[in-house]
């Protein structure tokens, strides 16, 4: 299998693993995830990472935001650029979806989260 039909493999098999354990939106756990993994970057940075439609983005952040998850806000280094910012109750629903999810994975091989490390650099660098 060539590294292209590899890649898209994992993509939806990951997809699945995280509908399996979170009852609602994907995309909601992956705007909580870079928000709080990406917290230097503009909102249309993340955009860029997500790979998604701006209108789509838009939508699931401002609905986060009205839930009082996140907040939007105009960055300190250039007031044309938005930020995003979790809040606590932004933080502690990523963290309880993780940790249900790392009970889902259980116990992982150094060998495993070596290759991933390594396959999250190689994306970073190309995205």
């Amino acid at each position: 299998m060539k590294t292209t039909e590899k890649i898209l493999e994992i993509e939806s098999l990951l997809e699945n693993l995280i509908k399996k354990n979170r009852e609602g939106s994907v995309l909601r756990m992956k705007i909580l995830f870079f928000s709080d993994l990406y917290q230097d970057l503009s909102i249309s940075m993340i955009i860029e990472k997500l790979g998604i439609k701006k209108t789509n983005f838009a939508l699931m952040s401002a609905a986060l935001e009205k839930e009082g998850c996140l907040v939007i806000k105009k960055s300190n280094l250039d007031r044309r650029c938005r930020m995003l910012e979790l809040t606590q109750k932004g933080r502690d629903e990523l963290n309880n979806y993780l940790n249900e999810m790392s009970k889902t994975l259980g116990s992982t091989p150094l060998e495993i989260e070596t290759s991933l490390d390594n396959l999250g650099r190689y994306l970073n660098k190309i995205i």
